[in-house]
């Protein structure tokens, strides 16, 4: 199974448009006014520290692992996006948390759900 995780977050006050960040800054690689920039660099570290074991590839832009899956990396400075194919559920879970780590809530287009309601909704 394949899906992508997508993460962002709003300026203050910025209008919330899931679906255009999506399609606008996930998808298409745009910059957008709303959102802020990412400390991308310090995220792509701690990828690589909790995923050391994996075999990384194309510039660390390539993850794969014998039995658990491969995921890619898409960033801009404003969002981050993991193409993510047969992974288990723990992997999944570690990318997600490393990202809510830093302040940044998923936005899984899979069920068009933002889970937001811990930071700038």
């Amino acid at each position: 199974m394949s899906m992508d995780l997508n993460f962002w977050r709003y300026r203050e006050n910025a209008a919330h448009d899931h679906m255009a960040v999506y399609q606008t800054a996930c998808c298409d690689g745009n910059l957008m006014e709303e959102l802020e920039n990412l400390p991308i660099d310090q995220i792509l570290k701690q990828i690589f520290a909790v995923f050391s074991d994996w075999t990384i590839q194309d510039h660390g832009r390539d993850f794969e692992k014998e039995g658990c899956g491969a995921f890619q990396i898409f960033t801009t400075p404003q969002i981050v996006r993991f193409d993510c194919y047969g992974m288990q559920e723990k992997d999944l879970n570690a990318l997600i948390d490393i990202l809510i780590d830093f302040g940044y809530p998923l936005y899984d287009p899979q069920i068009s759900a933002r889970f937001d309601s811990w930071t700038d909704k």
